[in-house]
C-alpha cells in the first residue's frame, strides 16, 4: 500500500473514532433502511414514470439484516435512538407483506424471528 492510502485511511480511523457509536449504529440501520426501500419498489419512479422494480429476495436479506442490527443495538442505544428505528423497521417489514403476491406466515418475514410477527 502507498504512503498516501496509508495515510487516507490513518484519517479516515481518526474521524470515524470521534464519530459516537450511536451515529454509527444510525447510519447503518439508514442505508439498510434506504436499501431495503429500493428493493421494495418504493423509490422514485424513473423519467418515464416507471415504478422502480422490486426485488423482494434482497428486500428480505436488508430487512432481515436491519432487523438484527436494530434488535442487538437497542439496549445499548437507548430507546430515544432505538424507537424510531424500530418504526422504521416494522414499516418496512410491512411493506414487504404488501408488496408479496404469498405472504409468509406470522413469524417468518423478513426479521420476524428477532421482532417477532408483525400484522
Amino acid at each position: 500500500m502507498s504512503t498516501t492510502a496509508e495515510q487516507q485511511i490513518d484519517v479516515s480511523e481518526r474521524d470515524l473514532a470521534e464519530v459516537p457509536a450511536v451515529e454509527v449504529i444510525a447510519t447503518l440501520a439508514v442505508h439498510l433502511m434506504t436499501a431495503a426501500a429500493v428493493q421494495l419498489g418504493l423509490g422514485e419512479p424513473d423519467e418515464h414514470g416507471n415504478a422502480p422494480e422490486k426485488d423482494l429476495d434482497e428486500a428480505r436479506k436488508l430487512i432481515t439484516a436491519l432487523a438484527g442490527l436494530v434488535t442487538a443495538a437497542a439496549p445499548e442505544i437507548g430507546s430515544q435512538h432505538a424507537l424510531p428505528l424500530r418504526d422504521g423497521l416494522r414499516t418496512l417489514q410491512l411493506a414487504f407483506r404488501e408488496a408479496s403476491a404469498v405472504a409468509d406466515a406470522p413469524g417468518q418475514g423478513p426479521g420476524e424471528k428477532l421482532t417477532g410477527p408483525v400484522g
